[in-house]
């Protein structure tokens, strides 16, 4: 017999047989969230660390992860190669260029390299020195900002030097006089008042423990030129007033056959410090000094001699 339509409506809507089916999902829904979060937490459990996740990890971590890799040797003998084949006089030649190379490259850990001077060189040493930081000290304001607008990787600021060529030997003789004074060989020279000393520098500049600095600049070789007496002079406090890092800094002077790079190298960077010279580069390897010291070299000659 064919069933009745209307009854059948009837007992599907019957509110005892709603609230039967109501109830049956709810206990459905709970059971598969219980289930769901039960394998979720098994899941965890199985697939985590075999070992802590500390702060000291992440810290290790992090160091790994930064650690940075050296150039290699073929492009650094390149760099130094191309660099080297220019004509112009004022480049510098390959046996001046692979003493500061072969010094970058041994650092123990990334370079702290200062330059008095923007040259034909700088985009070199920014590649050289990488990882590195390198800074560069020029007396023309305008070339510096141009230098920095151009190649926004340099970083270099200016200085305003007030000393002349011509006054080399009143300039070294003031500080022999000034030793235990302003011109102290371990000081800070943001506050320094020796005549000779560049205080005017960024303040992270004499903060930094600087493992090499290059002396070739400012420019110029007639009378009223600045001269590179505040330079060298400078070089020489900041490799001995270090606080931390390695304990020497190898300080290289380029144009060494001139009368100011050689007075003023023996008279602030000392003979005892020299590794090696020749008519164009001079290389010393100066020693952090305690504060209480008043005497660059052990050994003071005349001046003049």
């Amino acid at each position: 017999m064919k069933p009745n339509s209307n009854n059948t409506s009837l007992i599907l809507l019957h509110p005892y047989i709603q609230k039967q089916g109501t109830s049956s999902k709810i206990w459905l829904l709970a059971f598969l969230s219980f289930f769901t979060l039960a394998f979720l937490l098994l899941l965890l459990v199985c697939t985590r660390p075999s070992t802590p996740i500390t702060a000291a990890s992440v810290v290790s971590s992090a160091t790994t992860t930064t650690t940075t890799t050296p150039l290699p040797t073929t492009v650094i003998n390149t760099l130094l190669y191309y660099a080297s084949r220019s004509n112009d006089s004022f480049h510098m030649s390959h046996s001046e260029l692979k003493p500061i190379s072969d010094v970058l490259r041994k650092c123990s850990t990334p370079c702290n390299f200062l330059i008095f001077g923007l040259t034909q060189e700088t985009l070199l040493w920014k590649a050289l020195n990488h990882n590195g930081r390198t800074v560069f000290i020029d007396e023309n304001r305008y070339y510096a900002a141009f230098f920095e607008e151009k190649h926004p990787e340099i970083d270099a600021y200016d200085v305003q030097y007030t000393t002349k060529r011509s006054e080399l030997k009143e300039l070294v003789t003031t500080v022999r006089e000034q030793t235990r004074n302003e011109c102290r060989p371990v000081q800070n020279l943001l506050f320094s008042e020796c005549r000779l000393g560049l205080n005017d520098l960024p303040n992270h500049v004499y903060e930094v423990d600087w493992d090499v600095i290059l002396v070739d600049g400012p420019r110029g070789d007639w009378p009223d030129a600045p001269g590179r007496m505040s330079a060298i002079y400078t070089a020489g406090v900041l490799a001995r007033s270090k606080k931390g890092g390695n304990l020497k800094t190898h300080v290289f002077v380029h144009d060494f056959n001139g009368e100011v790079e050689r007075v003023c190298s023996e008279e602030f960077l000392c003979s005892e410090n020299l590794v090696e010279a020749s008519d164009t580069l001079g290389h010393y390897l100066v020693e952090r000094m305690d504060e209480n010291c008043f005497q660059f070299c052990h050994n003071t000659t005349s001046f003049g001699s």
